[in-house]
């Protein structure tokens, strides 16, 4: 844990050079990526097992915001120049690319877009703010959601691709709980941006988008409720009180295995939604709201038992037990919280229910 608490304090919150090395030798942003776009052509089950070990070591790297996030609009809403554009660097790790999408609620809702696109010549001009936006002050590209005028003169929603460094872009990392994943507010004052898709189908690009994001956290999150459970039953073998090991008193057996049972259930439920997703199912979408808030929940869970199972020291700052505790808790709420993921199952399930 000494290069996470030393990344954790950096600006980026992560090692460009590390990252485009594990790019290089392992093909991690491009894993879910086709081959005629330079990635590797696996999906997303491959996907699922990478995020888990990531989580399982508490890695900060810009995985989830470039990799997954922003590499999934540009494939469900780019054309086929844009992909070939985009996607070799973002696959090299030579970009980092980050997804604009929520505002002041932090939720996901069309209807509550206010950051605008207005023409300018063949470009457009963004004005508005985007906030909680993963690896906002990194990114090299940044994809953006907007409301622009129709063309029938009815509003629509579009996606619009801006540099970094753009004139009129204002950038400010926010002050988070979780120090190992960096969120960032983006001020957009008359920024020059091209259009990556504005027709209608843009929605449905990010929804795709966020649905592959889901999935991905909560293989992450499943990852990281394992390192803490497989660290609290070490501890309890060690731990003396009393003359005894901790871990042999009943009370402590059973909060291990209610832990256990979160953990292993939050897996089958994540597992499930990556294979759907990988297989194009038509119900990831609701496979991936189950996967999100499963796996929410048993990773919280999980973190506070850890705490309180490790004792005094589980408190400190010099343990690393609150890290986890920390990325639990940034990730539950992260892409819409568990409650907002139970009540879009549900309807779904309605949905279906009716249809029978």
């Amino acid at each position: 844990m000494t290069e996470v608490r030393r990344l954790m304090t950096t600006k980026d919150g992560f090692d460009r050079d590390l990252w485009m090395q594990s790019c290089d030798d392992l093909g991690l942003a491009g894993l879910h990526v086709p081959e005629a776009y330079g990635g590797s052509g696996f999906g997303f089950v491959e996907v699922g097992i990478v995020a888990e070990e990531m989580g399982r070591s508490l890695l900060c790297s810009p995985y989830l915001g470039s990799s997954i996030l922003a590499t999934s609009v540009i494939l469900h809403a780019g054309s086929e120049e844009q992909k070939r554009d985009l996607l070799p660097d973002l696959i090299a790790g030579k970009t980092v690319a980050c997804l604009a999408f929520a505002e002041a609620s932090g939720h996901w809702n069309s209807d509550g877009v206010e950051l605008t696109a207005s023409q300018f010549g063949k470009d457009v001009l963004l004005n508005g703010k985007k906030k909680f936006v993963l690896d906002g002050c990194a990114a090299d590209v940044i994809i953006v959601v907007a409301r622009r005028p129709g063309t029938d003169g009815r509003e629509g929603i579009g996606l619009y691709i801006t540099e970094g460094l753009s004139t009129g872009l204002g950038r400010r990392s926010l002050d988070t709980i979780d120090e190992t994943r960096k969120l960032a507010e983006l001020s957009f004052d008359g920024v020059r941006a091209q259009v990556l898709n504005d027709s209608e189908s843009a929605v449905a690009a990010i929804g795709h988008a966020l649905d592959d994001g889901a999935i991905a956290l909560a293989n992450e999150m499943i990852g990281g409720a394992q390192a803490l459970l497989d660290s609290t039953v070490e501890y309890t073998k060690l731990r003396m009180q009393f003359g005894r090991v901790i871990g042999s008193f009943q009370a402590v057996k059973h909060k291990c295995a209610e832990i256990l049972l979160d953990v292993e259930l939050a897996k089958s439920a994540a597992y499930y939604a990556a294979e759907a997703r990988a297989e194009n199912h038509p119900d990831v979408s609701m496979l991936a709201s189950l996967a999100k808030a499963t796996a929410a929940d048993a990773y919280m869970r999980t973190a506070i038992e850890a705490i309180q199972l490790h004792g005094g020291i589980g408190f400190t700052w010099d343990h690393d037990t609150h890290l986890w505790y920390k990325r639990a808790k940034s990730s539950e709420v992260l892409l819409d919280d568990p409650t907002y993921h139970r009540n879009r199952y549900m309807a779904f399930q309605e949905v279906l229910h009716e249809l029978k």
